[in-house]
C-alpha cells in the first residue's frame, strides 16, 4: 500500500494569522510538522496542500526550503486541494495532517499507519472518533478511492474538513476509531490561538527543536500545571464553523 501524506497549510487563520510559518527554535511550525511526518516512516511521499492566494507564496517558499513537494488549490474547498495533491502524487491511501500541530508525535503517526495497513478493507481511520489524545496529536488515514467518492458526496463544511463526511456517515463507509489510553483530552497541544502559542513556545523552550513523545510531554506538563493552564480554557471551533 502506497501512503501519501498531505499537510494542509495556509497563511490565513481567523484566530492566529500566519501561524504555520511562525519560527520555533530555528525551524517553523510547518517545518516541525513536515519533520514529524517524515520521522514517522508512515508515508511514502509527502506533499503540502496550500492555496492559490498570494499570501501562500510564503508557504511555497518554505516548502522549497524544506525540500517537500507542494500543491496549490482553492482556499475553502480543502477536499479539492487534497484531491489535486493526490492526482499529482498517486497513492492507495492518504494520511491527513494539518500544519497547526507542531507537537505531533511521530510514534503515534507511525502506529496509525500500521493499523490502517493491517486492517483489510478500511475506508477511514482516526484517533479522534473516540478521543483520548490531546488536540494536536490526532492521526487520520483515508483510502484514496474513498476520498474520491467523497468528492461526489460532500458539500458545505464537509469540503472544508476533507474527511468529515466519511466519519459522520459510518453506515456508508468502513470506519475505525483508534483509541490510545490513558485519557489525555485535558491537554490542548494544537496551535490556533495566542494562548496555544504560549504553550507551544514553553514546550519548545524546554525540549528544543525535536519531536517529543506524548508520554514524556504529558509527564512534563503534569509537573508544570501552570503551563498546561495557558490554553486550557480555549474552545475548539465547531465542525460547521470551518
Amino acid at each position: 500500500m502506497r501512503m501519501l501524506g498531505v499537510i494542509q497549510a495556509r497563511m490565513g487563520s481567523t484566530r492566529l494569522p500566519g501561524k504555520v510559518l511562525r519560527p520555533l527554535a530555528g525551524s517553523t511550525v510547518l517545518g516541525r510538522v513536515v519533520r514529524a511526518a517524515r520521522e514517522s516512516g508512515a508515508v511514502d511521499e509527502l506533499v503540502v496542500a496550500t492555496t492559490i492566494e498570494d499570501a501562500d507564496d510564503a508557504v511555497v517558499a518554505e516548502c522549497t526550503r524544506l525540500g517537500v513537494a507542494w500543491h496549490r488549490g482553492p482556499v475553502d474547498d480543502v477536499l479539492t486541494r487534497f484531491l489535486g495533491a493526490l492526482d499529482a502524487h498517486p497513492a492507495d491511501a492518504v494520511m491527513r495532517f494539518t500544519a497547526d500541530c507542531p507537537l505531533l508525535d511521530p510514534e503515534i503517526v507511525a502506529l496509525g499507519g500500521r493499523v490502517f495497513r493491517a486492517v483489510p478493507g478500511l475506508d477511514y481511520l482516526s484517533t479522534s472518533l473516540a478521543r483520548m489524545l490531546p488536540r494536536g496529536l490526532d492521526v487520520e488515514v483515508i483510502r484514496a478511492d474513498t476520498l474520491r467518492t467523497l468528492d461526489r458526496l460532500a458539500t458545505a463544511h464537509h469540503r472544508v474538513h476533507v474527511t468529515s463526511y466519511a466519519y459522520t456517515h459510518p453506515d456508508r463507509f468502513r470506519v475505525l476509531g483508534l483509541t490510545l489510553p490513558p485519557d489525555r483530552t485535558g491537554l490542548r497541544l494544537t496551535l490556533d490561538t495566542p494562548e496555544d502559542w504560549r504553550l507551544v513556545e514553553a514546550v519548545v523552550a524546554e525540549f528544543g527543536d525535536s519531536s517529543v513523545p506524548l508520554a514524556k510531554l504529558a509527564e512534563w506538563l503534569s509537573a508544570h500545571p501552570e503551563v498546561a493552564a495557558y490554553n486550557a480554557h480555549v474552545e475548539q471551533k465547531a465542525l460547521e464553523r470551518g
